[in-house]
């Protein structure tokens, strides 16, 4: 049998060399873990927020910032006064002619008045008139379209001296009325015509002002490259400036033209009215057999002068 060597313990040398590897190392260590547990955790510090850096307005290329507010004076009279050469004559030639439309309507509005009172007045004095004589004498006091009427009717009494027929006498004198009338209702109706075409025209003319006001604003937009409100918000403002001096135009002018047509209707119908009269008086006479006693002492004084 083979025999085994005995076990010896470690020497003494290595085992103190462990133990003071350890202490030291403990030694180490224990103060670090003091520290750490007096020592309290200060938090870290907090992040201050980055000031607020407000982004500039997108400018077109070539314009300043200053250029995109609005700098232009948007009243009536700033916006015609930076609108376009056409645009501005546009419109001096609308306020000419709403200057016209009122003009019209004070001068027509008082010449109908005062011919409808003077129509009124005559129509009263020959309901009240008995012979031809007598309502010949009273339209010599009167003026206007009556004594016109009066005297056209006398000339053709004057002109029929040698007349047979009564009714072929009433049938001339009727003729020259209706056409006393038709002259008078011309007179009045003279200038009227300008209120319809004013009245028809004047929104067509504001709104080629401000398609024309427009078509700039387009234009402008192009060439600045940019759509902000600042920069094509004059230009459409005097273009629909064109459109509304349009409207202000045409729409008295309208009313106007409605308004003088009714009133000369009511004036033609005067005239019928004075017509009628007329031609009353001038029946009450031819049965009367007074013409026709005028008329023998007209041939009578005829005949000596001969």
């Amino acid at each position: 049998m083979r025999q085994t060597a005995p076990m010896t313990p470690a020497s003494p040398t290595k085992r103190s060399r462990a133990l003071l590897s350890l202490a030291l190392a403990f030694s180490l260590l224990s103060p670090a873990a003091g520290l750490a547990q007096t020592v309290p955790a200060t938090p870290p510090p907090a992040a201050t927020p980055a000031p607020a850096v407000t982004a500039a307005p997108p400018t077109a290329p070539g314009i300043p910032a200053a250029s995109l507010t609005l700098p232009r004076d948007l009243t009536p009279w700033g916006m015609f006064e930076a609108a376009d050469i056409v645009v501005k004559a546009v419109m001096i030639g609308l306020a000419f002619a709403s200057v016209l439309s009122w003009t019209i309507w004070f001068g027509k509005a008082i010449e109908l008045m005062v011919a409808r009172r003077k129509m009124r007045r005559a129509i009263s004095a020959l309901g009240q008139v008995r012979s031809w004589d007598e309502a010949a004498n009273v339209m010599r006091q009167h003026d206007g379209s009556a004594a016109v009427m009066v005297q056209a009717a006398d000339l053709e009494l004057h002109l029929s001296a040698d007349a047979l027929s009564p009714e072929g006498v009433k049938e001339r004198i009727a003729s020259r009325l209706e056409r006393a009338e038709a002259a008078a209702g011309r007179a009045m109706i003279r200038g009227t015509g300008i209120l319809a075409t004013i009245g028809a025209t004047a929104p067509f003319v504001g709104l080629f002002g401000t398609v024309w006001g427009i078509m700039n604003s387009f234009i402008g937009i192009s060439k600045a490259h940019t759509t902000n409100l600042a920069v094509v918000a004059p230009g459409i403002a005097e273009a629909l400036l064109a459109t509304a001096l349009g409207l202000v135009a045409a729409i008295p002018a309208v009313v106007m033209y409605n308004f003088f047509s009714r009133w000369i209707a009511g004036y033609r119908a005067l005239h019928a009215d004075a017509s009628a009269e007329i031609l009353r008086i001038v029946s009450r006479d031819f049965d009367r057999g007074a013409f026709d006693r005028r008329w023998a002492e007209r041939r009578r004084s005829v005949a000596a002068a001969e």
